[in-house]
């Protein structure tokens, strides 16, 4: 990424990247959900997923390939802005730490830029994984409650007016202000040292780079993801204190070892997903040098 930061660039090209990361990354991000929020079993149950592997299967199995892609209209809607924010917020949390156009930041004023970005994707993101929790807990019913995205809005505002659709807006919060800290810090440190004398970023140095910053992303962002999906997809009511009843909860019902269910999913899309999206995010910031060189 280059010193000299556009805002208006990083919120065109983040759009872009964010959109090759859903289309990437989505059904392990189902595999992941399903997995948070299976029930437990009971004595002498199997349960309902023995793994990822098996979740894959189970959902294509019964749902068919399109199974795996559930819930993903409310996200690829609301992605382009989410990423367009997101890079946004970082290239004005750069700027804001720099003293000149050209000045190299330091890895901690790159992590706080990245935890900045977090606020400014809360707003659009809390409601859209709302929406997409729910529709992918759905296990193929016969006669599932939400019809799509549109449907699961009309019904969580006539449960809970407004509040109902943000529910979990803090729990989104938490999980993205320290992960897009590692996100973005994470990214331009490796492309640091993949470049040393700041030649123009390659292709396989992007793909490493902003594959591991995805997984450094998750490796800080699991534990408050699971707080979160079983938050948004619990019955109205059932957490009054929020995601700290959540938190008691599962350390009492299960233990620390819950706080990264669904981990293996997670980390298995994190570096393709990620990948694409910072290639996405160069490809794109590169035609726009080219198109439009004093934006």
């Amino acid at each position: 990424m280059s010193e000299n930061v556009s805002p208006i660039k990083y919120f065109l090209s983040g759009g872009f990247g964010g959109i090759c990361t859903i289309v990437t990354g989505h059904p392990l991000d189902t595999i992941k959900v399903r997995l948070q929020t299976m029930p437990r079993p009971g004595l002498n149950e199997s349960p309902l997923y023995k793994g990822t592997l098996d979740c894959a299967k189970k959902t294509i199995s019964k749902e068919g390939f399109t199974g795996l892609y559930k819930g993903m209209a409310a996200p690829l809607v609301g992605v382009a802005p989410i990423f367009a924010m997101s890079f946004l917020g970082y290239g004005l949390g750069k700027k804001l730490q720099q003293k000149s156009p050209d000045e190299r930041l330091t890895l901690p004023q790159l992590f706080y830029a990245g935890a900045f970005s977090g606020i400014f994707t809360t707003l659009i993101m809390a409601p859209g994984e709302r929406i997409k929790c729910l529709l992918q807990i759905q296990h193929g019913e016969a006669k599932p409650k939400y019809n799509g995205p549109v449907d699961v809005v009309k019904q969580l505002y006539k449960e809970g007016g407004i509040r109902s659709i943000y529910k979990g807006t803090c729990a989104t919060l938490l999980r993205d202000m320290p992960a897009s800290g590692m996100y973005f810090m994470t990214y331009e440190g490796l492309q640091r040292l993949m470049t040393p004398d700041g030649e123009k970023l390659g292709l396989i140095s992007t793909i490493f780079a902003g594959g591991f910053a995805g997984i450094a992303n998750w490796i800080v962002g699991m534990p408050p993801d699971v707080l979160k999906s079983r938050l948004q997809t619990a019955p109205e009511g059932m957490y009054k204190r929020g995601i700290r009843d959540v938190f008691v909860h599962l350390m009492k019902e299960e233990g620390p070892l819950a706080l990264y269910k669904g981990v293996i999913p997670v980390m298995l899309r994190a570096f393709p997903a990620n990948a694409a999206c910072f290639l996405g995010f160069e490809m794109s910031m590169r035609f726009f040098n080219w198109a439009t060189p004093n934006l």
